[in-house]
């Protein structure tokens, strides 16, 4: 059995990051360290921290004598992160496939289950879940740099995967493209995980860049 000791600064670092991805915290809002400090109950220093790592993570901006604010989403970043992904993730996702043991398997189904329910659920963590398993179609390829990226990009997309799953019938879309991604993952046929997670990443930076620009234009 291990044990995960998180510090402080940490447990400060994923309440304010669930709020900012839940959208509880408001684009441009300020984050007022006082009241949540308070709020929190603990010293600036580790709030502090966490704020740090959040501006780290493109959540949060600061300025100086103003403090932090939560940074807003917008559709040339959307645009990015997702060509980024569709350039990396499918082929590292088919290299995984053909790489994995029955560890990595067992590994990726449990996910898919805990993403599947939390997106017909409406979950507030769908967008963790859905970085996990993203993530874990790659890892078996072994090129630990890939993965991070991987990740990276995952982690970045997580207020726009929560925009974009907000229109009716998107969580019943995605469902069906994570079980036909993970029947072909399951099945080792690289080329066709290759393809389906390419139509997955851009069919979701489709509908991100037309939402995100109607959103700027009301």
């Amino acid at each position: 059995m291990s044990i995960v000791v998180r510090t402080l600064s940490e447990q400060v670092f994923e309440i304010i990051r669930e709020r900012i991805i839940s959208g509880q915290l408001r684009k441009d809002a300020p984050i007022r360290q006082d009241a949540l400090a308070a709020e929190l109950g603990v010293s600036k220093i580790p709030l502090r921290e966490a704020l740090a790592r959040l501006e780290q993570e493109g959540l949060l901006t600061s300025h100086a004598n103003r403090g932090y604010a939560v940074r807003a989403m917008s559709a040339e970043e959307a645009d990015e992160i997702f060509a980024l992904r569709l350039a990396i993730e499918p082929t590292a996702a088919s290299a995984g496939a053909l790489a994995a043991e029955d560890e990595d398997r067992a590994t990726v189904e449990r996910l898919f289950e805990e993403l599947d329910a939390a997106t017909l659920e409406g979950g507030a963590d769908v967008a963790e879940r859905n970085r996990r398993f993203h993530t874990a179609l790659v890892r078996p390829g072994g090129r630990l740099l890939t993965t991070q990226l991987v990740e990276r990009l995952a982690i970045l997309s997580e207020r726009y995967v929560i925009a974009h799953l907000q229109p009716a019938g998107r969580e019943s879309r995605a469902h069906q493209e994570h079980r036909g991604l993970l029947d072909a993952w399951l099945a080792r046929d690289g080329d066709l995980t290759a393809k389906l997670l390419g139509g997955h990443i851009q069919g979701t930076r489709d509908d991100l860049r037309e939402q995100l620009a109607a959103e700027r234009q009301g």
